[in-house]
């Protein structure tokens, strides 16, 4: 009998790839997506569309944070392992619009920790955010590293919704990770995120915003390496240690919860001008650059250190960022483009 999957943000970039590889591997899967309209609604109803042709794939457009819909969900379909994606993302949208990321990442964080609850899963997997590690200047980025200070609100959420996790993980002993993604790209992306953005103007012949005048540093992670680590990571559900002593070194492992935090990153650095050079190359267009300041809530770099992950599921594939990007504008130009005209 198969395991069954509940994954949240379904129709969302990282969670239509992670639905995409659990259903190839076997998995049940219940995807729920609220559909909001942050970016075009018409990709992520594709993206569900074409998740709908594999059986075993239930979809379920409901919003995480109305109450007891997750409470239904979870009494229904009794899922082995939850893989919570569903957000508000991005940095520059918790400026402008702060409530909805109460409402979704808060509110909705709580709501499914109460269902699970009631009805416990082998395994719970969440995501958090590169950006938990916020004003941070030591690097790379260990798990282990103090995290307090938050340069927007949608990380101050993330980190939130981290310790919310660990209280119920203490109290009701849910074996619980907690995700932290760095700067992920690749087909089917967020149509609000850079290399959308720059592979969009300059196809268009319209000037990209630089910021920070380019001294900027990502640590990119091909999407397919990140799906590979989640999918190693939910036959890795942590467990409460005995003693203190029983922690590894490098392990997040609480002393008092079965619950841990894991970096899922490249492990290496790449300038934002190297970025750039990438798309360039794989369209074959030079982009007029607009160099701006540095945008508030943001970093200039991120570096994840990804002993950790090693440790726990050993070597990952880490796909070169020239050739991550040319995917994705192969899949620009071929599906999204014709399209979106």
């Amino acid at each position: 009998m198969s395991r069954v999957a509940f994954v949240t943000g379904s129709a969302g970039f990282i969670g239509f790839h992670t639905c995409k590889r659990l259903l190839a591997d076997g998995f049940t899967v219940i995807g729920l997506d609220a559909m909001t309209d942050y970016y075009d609604v018409s990709l992520k109803h594709r993206r569900h569309a074409m998740l709908l042709q594999t059986p075993g794939f239930t979809a379920i457009e409901k919003r995480l944070e109305e109450p007891g819909a997750l409470m239904e969900i979870f009494a229904t379909h009794k899922p082995d392992v939850v893989i919570h994606l569903a957000a508000q993302a991005g940095v520059r949208y918790s400026i402008v619009a702060p409530r909805s990321y109460v409402e979704a990442n808060l509110v909705g964080t709580f709501e499914l920790l109460e269902a699970a609850r009631a009805h416990p899963p082998a395994h719970m997997l969440l995501a958090s955010t590169s950006s938990v590690f916020g004003a941070n200047t030591d690097m790379p980025y260990a798990e282990t590293d103090k995290a307090d200070l938050q340069m927007s609100f949608y990380a101050a959420t993330k980190k939130s919704t981290e310790a919310m996790a660990h209280s119920y993980a203490h109290l009701y002993g849910l074996p619980t990770t907690m995700f932290r993604f760095f700067t992920v790209y690749g087909p089917w992306g967020r149509p609000d995120m850079a290399l959308f953005k720059f592979t969009s103007a300059i196809l268009q012949g319209r000037p990209i915003d630089v910021y920070n005048h380019g001294n900027m540093q990502r640590d990119f992670t091909y999407i397919d390496d990140l799906v590979e680590g989640i999918r190693r990571l939910i036959d890795i559900a942590p467990e409460r240690p005995a003693t203190a002593e029983d922690i590894a070194e490098v392990d997040s492992l609480s002393p008092v919860a079965p619950w841990r935090v894991v970096n899922i990153g490249n492990g290496a650095p790449s300038a934002l001008g190297t970025f750039i050079e990438a798309i360039e190359a794989a369209l074959g267009q030079e982009a007029e650059k607009n160099y701006m300041e540095m945008q508030p809530g943001d970093v200039p770099a991120t570096w994840a250190d990804d002993k950790l992950l090693r440790h726990l599921i050993g070597p990952i594939p880490r796909t070169e960022l020239t050739e991550g990007v040319k995917a994705f504008v192969d899949w620009y130009k071929a599906d999204y483009a014709p399209q979106n005209g």
